[in-house]
C-alpha cells in the first residue's frame, strides 16, 4: 500500500515509529507537513498538491494533526477522503473530539461517566456556576488548552471566583469541573485501535501536581483496568467516531469518568511503558480496513 502521514515534524517519535512500522511491513510511506499541502476544490476532481507535486495514488492516510492546526489539518484530511483515500481517523471525528465542550455533550448524551462540568459566558453567573459543580476545590480548563496547559486547580471558593473572573475578562472559553480528589493526581490512558483496548498505562503526576500529563513531568506505568473502565473507554471512542484514540479516565468514587478523548494520541509513553508495538498494530488495522473507496468505518454523523 501507499500511505501518507500528515505530520508537521517527521522526527517526532510517533511519526517516526509509524513510518518504521509501515516500511517494515512492505508499504510505501511518505510524510507531508499538513500546512504545506494545498487543495484544488473542484467538482468531481478533488486534488491535493504539495510543494508543486500533485499527490495521488494513496491508499490510506494517517493524520497526526496537532491541536493548533486542527482547522486546516482536517480540511486537508477531508480532501484525501473526497479522493477515496482511507483515513485512519475521519476528519469529522477529529473535529468532534477536539471540541472539548461538544465532545463532553456527546458523551453525556450516551450516558458515559463524566466529571460534573459547568460552562457559562457571563461573569454574573459565576457564583451559581461554582455551586452547580459542587463547589471548591474545582478545576478550571481553557477549551483550547492541550497537554495540561491552561488547566488550573482552584482550592478555595475565592480562588475559583478570581480565576474564572480573570479568564472571562480575557474573553476565553472555559470549562469548570469537579475535582476528583480520590484520583490522587493519576489518570488512566487507554489506547484504542478499532474495537479493542490494545494497551493501558497509569500516568501519575509528580508530587504536588494534580495534572498527570507526561509533558508535565508525570510518570507512566503499566496498569490493569476493570471491565467497566474498558467498556467506558471503548464507548467514548465509538461516540467520537474514532478508530484510533487515547481515552483518559479518572478513577472516581462513582466509577470511571472520561476526561478527554484524544484523536492523535502519542505512541512514546504507551510503547515504552507497555513494551507493545502499537505502531505495528495501527498499520495492521489499516491493512485490514483500507478497502478501495472506503473512507468511513465508524461514521457517527
Amino acid at each position: 500500500m501507499k500511505i501518507a502521514v500528515l505530520s508537521r515534524n517527521p522526527k517526532l517519535y510517533s511519526t517516526n515509529r509509524l513510518v518504521e512500522a509501515a516500511t517494515a511491513r512492505g508499504h510505501e510511506v511518505r510524510v507531508f507537513d499538513v500546512l504545506r499541502c494545498y487543495m484544488n476544490i473542484t467538482s468531481m476532481r478533488p486534488q491535493i498538491h504539495y510543494k508543486g507535486e500533485r499527490l495521488e495514488g494513496f491508499d490510506a492516510v494517517i493524520p497526526r494533526i496537532g491541536a493548533s492546526v486542527t482547522f486546516y489539518g482536517t480540511a486537508v484530511l477531508r480532501q484525501f477522503e473526497m479522493m477515496g483515500v482511507f483515513p485512519l481517523n475521519e476528519s469529522v471525528a477529529i473535529s468532534r473530539s477536539r471540541d472539548k465542550l461538544r465532545s463532553l455533550q456527546l458523551l453525556s448524551r450516551k450516558g458515559i461517566g463524566l466529571p460534573v462540568t459547568g460552562f457559562a459566558h457571563k461573569p454574573d453567573d459565576i457564583q451559581d456556576l461554582i455551586k452547580m459543580v459542587g463547589g471548591a476545590p474545582l478545576v478550571i480548563k481553557l477549551l483550547e488548552g492541550t497537554q495540561g496547559i491552561g488547566v488550573v486547580l482552584a482550592e478555595t471558593h475565592k480562588a475559583a471566583e478570581s480565576v474564572i473572573e480573570a479568564f472571562m475578562g480575557l474573553h476565553t472559553n472555559i470549562l469548570v469541573q469537579e475535582f476528583i480528589k480520590e484520583a490522587g493526581g493519576a489518570d488512566l490512558r487507554c489506547f484504542i485501535i478499532g474495537d479493542k483496548v490494545v494497551a493501558t498505562m497509569k500516568r501519575q503526576g509528580k508530587e504536588g501536581e494534580f495534572r498527570s500529563n507526561l509533558h508535565r513531568g508525570g510518570t507512566a506505568t503499566v496498569v490493569r483496568i476493570t471491565p467497566e473502565e474498558r467498556s467506558t473507554a471503548l464507548r467514548a471512542a465509538q461516540t467520537m467516531g474514532l478508530n484510533v484514540a487515547g481515552v483518559d479516565l479518572l478513577r472516581s468514587n462513582h466509577g470511571p469518568v472520561v476526561m478527554e478523548v484524544n484523536s492523535s494520541p502519542g505512541l512514546e509513553g504507551i510503547e515504552r511503558s507497555t513494551g507493545k508495538d502499537i505502531a505495528g498494530n495501527i498499520i495492521e488495522f489499516i491493512e485490514k480496513n483500507a478497502a478501495s473507496g472506503n473512507t468511513r468505518t465508524r461514521g457517527k454523523g
